[in-house]
C-alpha cells in the first residue's frame, strides 16, 4: 500500500470550482493536477476526470462524477482544521459558511476554546477548531 487519500466526487462539474475556493483560503495548498473529459467522452467536456490538491500537505483527489447518484457528501466524514489563532478560525469558518449550512455554530462547546462544524457551499463537512 503506497497511501489513503481522501477522494471528494462532485456531482454538478463543481470539483474545480471546489479546488480552487479551497487552496485560496488555506495558505501552503495548491492543485497539483488536473485531467479532464475530452469531446465525446463519458463526462461533460471540460469537467474534471480526475485532480489532485493537498490543503495544508494534505492530499485529496476529487472527480465531476458524468453519473448523477443518489447520495453527496455527509457530515458524518469532514474535513479537520486546526487553527492557531481566533482570527483565523472566525475568518475560515466565515468564508466556508457562505452559501453553506452550519451544523455547529462558532462556541465553546467544553472540548475547545471555540469550534464550528459546517457544510460548505459544495455540501462538504469543516470541522474547525481553534487549538
Amino acid at each position: 500500500m503506497d497511501k489513503v487519500i481522501p477522494f471528494l466526487m462532485f456531482q454538478d462539474g463543481k470539483a474545480e470550482e471546489a479546488m480552487n475556493f479551497y487552496t485560496s483560503l488555506i495558505e501552503d495548498s495548491e492543485i497539483t493536477s488536473i485531467v479532464r473529459y475530452g469531446s465525446n467522452e463519458a463526462g461533460e467536456e471540460g469537467t474534471v476526470f480526475q485532480a489532485t490538491f493537498t490543503i495544508k500537505g494534505q492530499e485529496f483527489m476529487c472527480i465531476d462524477s458524468n453519473v448523477k447518484h443518489a447520495f453527496s457528501f455527509t457530515p458524518s466524514f469532514s474535513i479537520y482544521v486546526a487553527c492557531n489563532t481566533e482570527e483565523e478560525i472566525d475568518e475560515l469558518y466565515g468564508k466556508l459558511k457562505e452559501g453553506g449550512q452550519t451544523l455547529m455554530p462558532l462556541g465553546n462547546y467544553g472540548f475547545s476554546k471555540k469550534f464550528g462544524w459546517l457544510n460548505d457551499r459544495f455540501g462538504v463537512s469543516w470541522q474547525i477548531n481553534y487549538v
